[in-house]
């Protein structure tokens, strides 16, 4: 029988000492300081440049709009501006010839957008979302508008609607001298040329945004309403559209924002004359045009403004407590 016996060296033999080895002393020092100075500036400026940019470009104009509503100024010193009160407004209200067709024109340009390019891009999401074949060619192609500038999309159209060039006319045979239509020209068309050329645009904003929201519809509820006999027509009506109200209020709010804040595609066609009166064409006049007449222009833009918060602020308490509930 034998016995091994274990020899160790003094230096092995020896205990460590208790507590933390300086390895997990460095990773406890490490852990602490999470952030260097390079670091915490870098943050900084991160955070700080676009908060300072959007507080001086958004804010701070909005006030100062605000504010010069109620003046009269020329944009040369800051010593010229004057206080008028409410006259602007009165103004506005009553001497402005323009002003009511503005607002006849922007609440026509929301009928047009909910009524004809909102169910159009709808029936296009409700196609797409059965897979079908070549799915993802037919969404970029009709999406493809939505990324393009309104201004290029101006430009398109112009070549459209020409009336030696254009393809309308050549198609119809309207380009030959005697027989023109003028689609940008005559007051009694541009305005629906114009309409045209944003629908097309905005029948692919709408199918993106009902697209997403059908792909959160539970499966379950076709299967459900399937097994129940329903044909394809009254599942949509019955239990896939009533899940789509969340998309429609964002899609509601989306057009009446889209219909307000329009300007590029009517400021390339004909700058908002003879027929396309805008809002924000009367705006960009007054403020930047020959007249300079700032606090007028402002308080155009001050309307707007209380027209567009009207619409946002219910969307936005509705949300709210829908998260709140949640």
């Amino acid at each position: 029988m034998t016995t091994d016996t274990t020899t160790q060296t003094p230096e092995a033999a020896a205990t460590a000492p208790p507590g933390p080895t300086p390895e997990k002393k460095r990773a406890t020092q490490g852990h602490r300081r999470l952030l260097t100075r390079r670091d915490r500036i870098t943050l900084g400026l991160m955070a700080g440049v676009p908060t300072v940019l959007h507080v001086a470009l958004v804010w701070v104009t909005a006030i100062a709009s605000i504010f010069l509503a109620f003046t009269t100024w020329d944009g040369i010193g800051f010593d010229s501006i004057k206080w008028v009160g409410l006259d602007n407004f009165k103004q506005l209200f009553n001497d402005n010839p323009q002003f009511w067709p503005a607002v006849q024109h922007n609440i026509i340009w929301f009928v047009v957008l909910i009524l004809i390019p909102t169910p159009f891009g709808l029936f296009l999401a409700v196609q797409l979302d059965k897979k079908i074949r070549f799915s993802r060619l037919y969404q970029t192609a009709f999406f493809l508008p939505v990324v393009i500038s309104m201004a290029c999309i101006g430009f398109v159209w112009q070549l459209v609607y020409n009336p030696d060039t254009g393809l309308i006319n050549s198609i119809i045979g309207a380009n030959k001298p005697g027989h023109y239509i003028d689609w940008i020209g005559n007051p009694h068309l541009n305005l629906w040329a114009v309409l045209i050329a944003a629908s097309w645009r905005h029948t692919g904003y709408m199918m993106i945004l009902y697209l997403a929201g059908l792909k959160s519809v539970d499966p379950s509820l076709r299967e459900a309403s399937a097994l129940d006999g329903a044909n394809e027509w009254q599942t949509f009506k019955s239990v896939i559209f009533p899940t789509l109200r969340p998309t429609n209020t964002v899609v509601l709010v989306v057009t009446i924002i889209e219909a307000l804040r329009a300007f590029d595609l009517v400021f390339v066609f004909n700058k908002g004359a003879q027929g396309t009166e805008l809002l924000s064409i009367l705006v960009t006049n007054n403020i930047i045009g020959e007249s300079s007449r700032i606090g007028y222009g402002s308080a155009i833009a001050v309307v707007l403004l209380v027209i567009s918060l009207a619409v946002i602020i219910p969307y936005l308490i509705a949300t709210f407590r829908k998260e709140r509930r949640a």
